[in-house]
């Protein structure tokens, strides 16, 4: 194994956030291992533009599957010697029905991919932390489980959930070094947040919801990185079991 200083491993690391979240680790680690779903071009696009600024591998890697969850993270200790921070960026393309309009098979879906698939990658890296004496996890969560919006309880529900395994990985861990947190997104211009700007509502409604955000604006998928990048830095070593909220203020 060639060792180096540190890796960050980011699942769900080619999509609109989790391309933003790759490209600011990328910046502080020397190594950065991504997963993608099944957008092999996007995946290989981003792998080529970071090479320039350090070390960088993916795979395509199914969240539902256990063993393809273990056999990626894996790949990048044996690769890169370590896996310091490992990021949960991964999500489905989630629809905004009311509760009495979900489908068994809804519930499932999301389910299997955004609790069960993170608790896949729980599985998985809690034994390389321990073998390592640390490591930092950090799961992209929402701002709903704060502040309900109505027709948000596909994506709101499995991410609450997320939510306690967090607590519970903080509280049950952290005598092994490992610290784990969640990172809250508002309404933000890009990937789900931008489709639906784009397909749901009219402008009228969004600029009503844009006006009761404290700052008067949506966020950036950049500025979610930057909250992702702090919580599994040195600076925040004392950090552990918490919600980071990014909405600017709009679950006051």
């Amino acid at each position: 194994m060639t060792m180096t200083r540190r890796a960050a491993f980011v699942v769900g690391g080619s999509g609109a956030l989790g391309s933003a979240i790759s490209r600011r680790l990328a910046r502080d680690f020397d190594c950065l291992y991504f997963s993608y779903r099944s957008n092999a071009d996007g995946a290989t696009a981003l792998a080529g533009e970071l090479t320039s600024v350090c070390r960088v591998d993916c795979a395509a890697v199914d969240v539902r599957n256990q063993l393809s969850v273990s056999t990626a993270l894996n790949d990048a200790w044996e690769k890169f010697g370590c896996v310091n921070a490992v990021v949960f960026a991964a999500g489905v393309d989630i629809a905004q029905p009311f509760v009495s309009e979900i489908s068994a098979s809804q519930w499932r879906g999301v389910i299997e991919s955004e609790l069960l698939g993170f608790a896949h990658v729980v599985a998985a890296a809690l034994p390389i932390f321990r073998r390592q004496a640390g490591g930092a996890l950090v799961n992209v969560g929402t701002f709903a489980t704060r502040s309900f919006p109505p027709g948000d309880a596909l994506s709101a529900v499995p991410k609450a959930g997320a939510e306690m395994l967090i607590k519970a990985v903080a509280r049950e861990e952290g005598r092994y070094g490992i610290r784990a947190n969640t990172v809250s997104p508002g309404i933000i211009e890009a990937g789900l947040g931008a489709k639906l700007m784009e397909g749901v509502f009219t402008k009228d409604v969004w600029e009503q919801q844009r006006k009761r955000v404290a700052l008067r604006r949506f966020g950036r998928a950049e500025e979610v990185a930057e909250a992702v990048a702090f919580l599994v830095s040195e600076k925040a070593a004392y950090i552990t079991g918490m919600n980071l909220i990014v909405d600017g203020g709009l679950h006051l």
